[in-house]
């Protein structure tokens, strides 16, 4: 998960980037920060918390300059939020240096006991902080040659902003699982980002992705940037859940509007329940809304928004504990009585994990009114760990690792319970190219 931007050749660039996190706050809601490199050093303001409440106009003060990157944290259970938080800076031979990083390196455990035994002394657990350990260790003369020696030695999922003293490099693995684009600002300069709604925000216009494998280099005072293949690219995999779940409606991610994308899914879905009988279609908002817009649409079914969400509490999959998504739920999702009672409901949502939010919603509806349940699934069956940037569970708590489709129906109480096949969801997707759906099929494709 997390966002990622960053901000060249643009006057108060600090301010862009914390725009640029503003619009991407659905990414990572725990821990936000952003360096700023002015007159050759690099200034980093971090702390647990939105970004609004981080950064404060004071922070602006002190992160001047013409270079920024940032980075939204979403948090995993019993991790130090502060010491956990990115930017990671630090200086070594040639100067300052700060990343951001958004995905997952596998091979962190080997990396680091490997860096311990020669003397690393490391501050957090998070494996960003190896990358940092590795370029500063580098015998390389030139920060871009460290960078692609220190990758070289990683394995996983990632893309990566790095800000020297006048450069930013940015990043992606070779498989492209995690998004990374760039954009135009109005002024001239450059913004680079995980999704493209933060480019709306700011008035920048969308130039390409970052391609997988690639870095894209940027120079302080350079109106071009330059591009270099330095990981063998292989085929292009994208996360599914960026469409499932992670990306906001509004962004493009790889050339597919995201709002489409999951329309798409729902229509999908709607097709696979031809035969449901339901007096309307009910989505989960927020993320439940385009699929099941698209359902209602194919099956000609009424749609109605019978649950109202408060929109000042986040997002229930990304919080640390169990007992806080519990009492989430409750106060996150309120049914309407009046338009429910004694009706038959299909509940579009964008995925079962644990099937403890589903059980509630489900126990919402029926307490107030409705008949007859059928939860629609807009994505297959979630059985195996995400290994790539997403905190999905263990399979000990993934409830389809552990019960078939009528043991979770029965489970959270609906009165029938349907998924998208692993095809129909590629068809909906677009089958012209791969994804990542590890998720799905427990494919652990990226060994090396």
């Amino acid at each position: 998960m997390c966002a990622i931007v960053g901000v060249i050749n643009s006057e108060g660039a600090a301010k862009t980037a914390y725009y640029g996190l503003f619009a991407m706050q659905h990414r990572g809601q725990e821990a936000s920060g952003i360096s700023s490199s002015f007159n050759h050093h690099i200034k980093t303001i971090k702390a647990t918390g939105l970004v609004t409440e981080v950064f404060s106009p004071a922070s602006f003060e002190i992160l001047k300059g013409n270079i920024a990157i940032g980075h939204n944290r979403y948090g995993t259970a019993g991790a130090d939020s502060l010491k956990d938080a990115q930017p990671v800076a630090g200086n070594y031979a040639l100067g300052e240096i700060s990343i951001v990083h958004n995905g997952n390196l596998i091979n962190k455990d080997e990396i680091r006991r490997k860096l311990v035994s020669e003397g690393a002394i490391f501050q957090s657990g998070m494996d960003t902080e190896n990358i940092l350990h590795l370029i500063a260790r580098s015998k390389q003369e030139h920060l871009k040659d460290r960078i692609v020696e220190a990758l070289n030695q990683c394995v996983g999922a990632y893309s990566l902003l790095i800000l020297s003293r006048s450069k930013m490099f940015a990043v992606r693995d070779r498989y492209g699982v995690r998004p990374l684009s760039i954009g135009r600002l109005k002024d001239g300069g450059y913004i680079v980002a995980s999704e493209t709604c933060a480019f709306d925000l700011v008035g920048a216009e969308f130039i390409r992705d970052v391609k997988p494998g690639e870095m894209v280099i940027f120079e302080e005072g350079k109106d071009e940037f330059s591009s270099v293949q330095i990981l063998k690219a292989a085929e292009a995999r994208i996360c599914a859940f960026e469409y499932i779940y992670f990306a906001r409606p509004d962004s493009v991610v790889e050339g597919k509007n995201v709002y489409e994308v999951r329309k798409k899914l729902g229509a999908a879905l709607a097709r696979k329940c031809k035969n449901l009988k339901a007096n309307f279609v009910v989505p989960v908002p927020d993320s439940g809304v385009p699929a099941a817009l698209g359902f209602a649409q194919e099956s000609k079914i009424p749609f109605e928004m019978a649950i109202v969400r408060n929109h000042y509490i986040g997002r229930t999959f990304i919080e640390p504990t169990q007992e806080v998504r519990n009492l989430k739920v409750k106060l996150k999702l309120n049914p309407i009585g009046a338009a429910l009672h004694g009706k038959s409901v299909a509940v579009i949502d964008d995925s079962i994990v644990r099937g403890t939010t589903s059980k509630k919603i489900v126990e919402l509806l029926r307490h107030a009114g409705a008949a007859h349940v059928h939860m629609c699934i807009a994505s297959p069956e979630l059985k195996y760990p995400e290994r790539y940037g997403i905190d999905t569970p263990s399979v000990r708590e993934l409830i389809a690792a552990n019960m078939s489709t009528d043991e979770i129906c029965k489970f959270i109480g609906a009165d029938s319970l349907t998924f998208l096949s692993i095809p129909e969801l590629v068809e909906a997707l677009g089958s012209e190219r791969k994804y990542s759906l590890v998720s799905f099929d427990g494919d652990y494709f990226i060994k090396d």
